[in-house]
């Protein structure tokens, strides 16, 4: 699957560079950013809830992850997945994926996190936000437009990262 494979990369590339790699914590592309971040020599936090575990019998973190932060509830692991961190990078995924992007924006727009890179990777994140902002009109200013940033692959999503904290 391309998603993993570029995941793995994007992981890798962040720990190459330094950086905490933060995922959700199980499977699929969560997974893939946990794997190449921790082959690389990176550390690697899984970012768990056991709302999700109760409704997926044996699911648990990855085997890449080093250090789990569990939650009871979707809620808080959310609200820790968007709050804590310096940078938010999301590779193709689901709901839960949409719902951070989406509270992500949100409190980059309000000043409620610090300004901080919003990057989305793959054409399926470029062809939602264009639709959503093409029928959104006048719903959504410019200046907001602006606070998300996607990309084709992950090595796009490092360098513009990279570049981002250069200049700060």
């Amino acid at each position: 699957m391309r998603a993993y494979v570029e995941a793995r990369e994007l992981g890798a590339l962040l720990a190459q560079a330094g950086y905490i790699v933060a995922t959700g914590g199980y499977r699929g592309v969560m997974e893939a950013a946990s794997r190449g971040a921790s082959e690389a020599g990176g550390h690697v936090i899984g970012v768990t809830c056991e709302r999700i575990e109760a409704l997926v019998p044996g699911l648990r973190a990855n085997r890449w992850v080093a250090e789990e932060i569990r939650f009871r509830d979707l809620r808080a692991r959310l609200n820790h997945l968007v709050t804590e961190t310096q940078a938010a990078i999301a590779m193709p995924g689901g709901i839960g994926t949409l719902s951070e992007i989406a509270l992500s924006w949100s409190l980059l727009q309000t000043g409620e996190i610090p300004a901080q890179p919003l990057i989305l990777v793959g054409k399926s994140w470029q062809q939602t936000v264009s639709v959503f902002l093409e029928q959104a009109g006048g719903y959504v200013r410019d200046r907001d437009r602006g606070l998300l940033r996607t990309v084709e692959t992950a090595a796009e999503a490092a360098a513009l990262l990279r570049e981002w904290l250069r200049t700060r």
